[in-house]
């Protein structure tokens, strides 16, 4: 193997050597499906976490990494004859070649097509084929699913939201223009605030969600992501209370000798920085 580089299939081989009963190796071989999905989700915050920082050189090990995940829940399948790797990539490519027809001509991987569509074209055919493609899966579960069935529980909150509600505004259930939106939030805020008046916590909580989902359709509105959005300022709180740590340690006082409004002081310092 010298002076050549591994290949897909060595990988392939690599996790079939690890899950060999005899010979491989412990961990590897005790693993499932569900002790497995912690891993999974770590990595792909991983890969995030590489992507927004710029470093190329770690992102290629984080996509290493994420990979080794499909490979392994695939030799898992691949075991229990469920699917295999081939499996997973020909269904992969077969619908990516089905929802791009504005690519791939007579859905055909090697034909190109003559005429090009516009975006809001390719939005909207992208929607249909979705649309098809849902109504087809209740047809082979022999029930109707509901319009959001099919949209995982597991996501974080916050995407999971923004799906939720992208979906409902496809069959038209969605504001037009952002003074009802904003006056959601102002009406969910009014009613949160009732709640923490009520001292009821389980009302307090469920307010908060209301209000938080409220805020998600204002970043959807505006085109912002708001995972995305809510990254960047957890960073920015991080450089910022960084630069308040740091005239803390360089004082002659400890955190408690500090007032509140000494310490904003560095905030707004750190603020006035570009931190």
């Amino acid at each position: 193997m010298s002076g050549e580089k591994y290949q897909l299939i060595d990988l392939v081989y690599l996790m079939q050597r690890l899950r060999e009963p005899d010979f491989g190796c412990p961990w590897d071989i005790k693993q499932d499906f569900s002790s497995l999905v912690p891993f999974t989700v770590e990595e792909c915050y991983e890969v995030i976490d590489a992507i927004e920082r710029q470093d190329f050189p770690h992102l290629k090990e984080e996509l290493g990494d994420l990979l080794f995940q499909i490979i392994f829940y695939s030799e898992l399948a691949n075991e229990d004859q469920v699917f295999d790797l081939s499996d997973v990539i020909h269904d992969l490519v077969t619908k990516l070649i089905r929802r791009h027809p504005h690519v791939f001509a007579n859905q055909d991987l090697y034909s190109k097509v003559s005429n090009r569509l516009s975006e809001a074209q390719i939005s909207s055919n992208w929607d249909d084929i979705k649309k098809r493609e849902r109504a087809l899966k209740s047809n082979n579960q022999q029930r109707a699913d509901k319009l959001l069935d099919d949209i995982p529980n597991a996501l974080p909150a916050l995407l999971r939201a923004e799906k939720l509600q992208r979906r409902a505004a496809s069959v038209g259930f969605d504001w037009h223009t952002l003074g009802p939106v904003i006056g959601k939030i102002e009406e969910e805020l009014a009613e949160l605030k009732e709640a923490v008046l009520s001292g009821n916590h389980t009302h307090i909580k469920d307010e908060m969600g209301d209000f938080l989902f409220a805020q998600v359709n204002l970043a959807r509105h505006l085109k912002v992501n708001p995972e995305e959005a809510l990254r960047g300022t957890n960073r920015k709180f991080q450089r910022r209370f960084n630069y308040v740590e740091e005239q803390v340690d360089n004082s002659d006082k400890s955190w408690q000798q500090f007032e509140l409004p000494e310490l904003d002081n560095f905030w707004n310092e750190a603020k006035k920085q570009g931190l």
